[in-house]
């Protein structure tokens, strides 16, 4: 009867403990939140109630040959 207790004890704890790594896990994802101090060209992140980090949005750039319908080909040398 000791050693069940025990296996079930075991279990039970092993059971809590991956619980709590899982709502760690959940709780420490960075969220993005909206700084009106900072304006809308930043982009800020807390992670777990306590570090935010925020850093400049980054701009697409759209490639300048993309717009150009204008092909550049070589004639072949003889």
């Amino acid at each position: 009867m000791t050693i069940f207790r025990l296996c079930l004890k075991a279990v039970a704890i092993t059971f809590a403990t991956f619980v709590l790594a899982g709502v760690a896990v959940f709780l420490a994802q960075p969220r993005p939140i909206e700084n009106a101090m900072l304006g809308a060209e930043w982009q800020c992140s807390r992670t777990a109630f306590v570090l935010t980090t925020c850093a400049p949005r980054v701009q697409q750039a759209s490639p300048a040959a993309e717009g150009s319908s204008k092909v550049a080909l070589r004639a072949p040398k003889v």
